[in-house]
């Protein structure tokens, strides 16, 4: 059974920083990348990041442009974790983030549907 588990979100102050944590663990998970979103208070979710490898090999990572320069993904391998690194947080941040995991090509890493597995996700709360 494939299981991500998030860790790490919570209350902060505007220009604040947080660190979310995403382990992946499952004798059958077979997956080129992990990324996050975030779902915002009445909206939809969107795409935040995304770290692509192959093999133990950085291939791509990529930002939403509202988290460019803020945000920083990263993985490490011999963990099967990825990280998110949130700086100079702002309330329009808040939101809860969902780690997500997939074998999928560069050309559709925004796109939620083609992420085959979920985390159960994690609360962001960025007070002004």
């Amino acid at each position: 059974q494939v299981q991500l588990v998030e860790s790490g979100g919570g209350l902060v102050q505007a220009g604040g920083s947080l660190r979310l944590s995403c382990a992946a663990s499952g004798r059958s998970l077979r997956n080129n990348a992990m990324g996050w979103f975030r779902q915002p208070p009445g909206k939809e979710r969107e795409f935040v990041a995304v770290i692509i490898w192959s093999g133990s090999s950085l291939y791509y990572a990529d930002y939403a442009d509202s988290v460019k320069g803020r945000f920083t993904i990263s993985r490490d391998y011999a963990k099967n974790t990825v990280y998110l690194q949130m700086n100079s947080l702002k309330p329009e941040d808040t939101a809860a983030y969902y780690c997500a995991a997939g074998d999928l090509t560069r050309a559709r890493r925004l796109e939620a549907r083609v992420y085959d597995y979920w985390g159960q996700g994690t609360q962001v709360t960025v007070s002004s």
